[in-house]
């Protein structure tokens, strides 16, 4: 997996250089940006229908079924935690992504049921819903 670099260019526009790839993010101008780019959960989200999209062809293909296209579309939202312990000392919200997806091609409702069981297996679905430790350093 190649390295990722992110690097400001001009206040909240920014410079992403994924191998040999350099692709841009930004904020909505109502946000302080120059909308130039997609947000950053944009590309969160980019990131989990790609996967999702690819996980399920790769299958497909595998078993030899008539899987043609596959369509992911995503939407984030934050939901008020209403179960947790703590809520009266502290604001919490949950994360939440919705995860609609089309397949085209002369499949079975078998082969469908099974195909949305496989989504649950691509590796950024499985990191997202893991949780992620991370370790940041400043030098």
């Amino acid at each position: 997996m190649a390295e990722v670099i992110v690097s400001s260019i001009d206040h909240l526009k920014q410079q992403i250089t994924a191998g040999r790839h350099t692709f841009i993010s930004d904020e909505p101008r109502e946000a302080g940006g120059s909308d130039e780019g997609p947000d950053p959960y944009s590309y969160l989200l980019a990131a989990l229908g790609a996967c999702t999209s690819m996980t399920l062809e790769l299958y497909a293909r595998r078993k030899k079924w008539p899987l043609e296209t596959v369509q992911v579309s995503l939407v984030h939202s934050r939901v008020h935690a209403q179960d947790c312990a703590d809520c009266e000392t502290q604001k919490r919200s949950l994360d939440r992504i919705e995860r609609f997806i089309s397949v085209t091609g002369p499949l079975s409702e078998d082969q469908k049921a099974r195909l949305l069981q496989i989504a649950e297996h691509c590796p950024v679905h499985k990191t997202l819903t893991a949780g992620v430790t991370i370790e940041s350093f400043l030098d």
